[in-house]
């Protein structure tokens, strides 16, 4: 087998596994370790805690430019009901240097959510939500991210906070 042949059969190995990572043969997102936790500060970033052994759980990353107003990235929750995966929409909702949650001051970013994928009857593909991501600083652990979604999807609504939450929110 030649270089040639061994990097095209890697290559579409690893385009198999990404396209396939995170859906069952119905099309269903069944589980979000497929997607990266981002680690050290990213553009933006969280994790809720462990993975394993959590009721619920979510992570999700991705970029933003402040000045433009816009963000984009994925997000994935698993608990009970299903898990779902959520892609971000473009438009920045809010963001903030100078917010105050918890008694705490710090970052925040609101931001729309589309499920792109889900194992949660309830939660369909297509319906959109809102996230509320917060970061304290100055040494403090008291990071949080909200979801809001409509009443079919009312299951996802999880609320994360507390030092097991790691949340990175780009300032000003």
């Amino acid at each position: 087998m030649t270089t040639n042949s061994r990097t095209t059969l890697a290559v579409l190995a690893l385009a198999v596994c990404c396209v396939s990572w995170a859906a069952d043969s119905a099309g269903a997102a069944t589980s979000c370790s497929q997607i990266p936790t981002v680690y050290g500060i990213p553009p933006w970033g969280f994790h809720t805690g462990s993975y394993s052994g959590e009721s619920s759980f979510a992570k999700g990353h991705g970029n933003i430019n402040l000045e433009a107003n816009t963000v984009s990235g994925v997000i994935c929750q698993q608990d009970r009901r299903g898990t779902i995966v959520m892609s971000v929409a473009h438009h920045l909702v809010y963001h903030s240097h100078y917010a105050s949650m918890w008694g705490y001051p710090g970052n925040i970013m609101k931001i729309i959510v589309r499920v792109t994928s889900s194992s949660d009857p309830s939660c369909k593909v297509g319906t959109h939500g809102r996230a509320t991501l917060y970061a304290s600083y100055n040494g403090v652990r008291s990071d949080s991210v909200q979801f809001f979604f409509p009443p079919a999807c009312k299951d996802q609504d999880h609320l994360y906070h507390g030092t097991q939450v790691n949340n990175q929110v780009p300032p000003l």
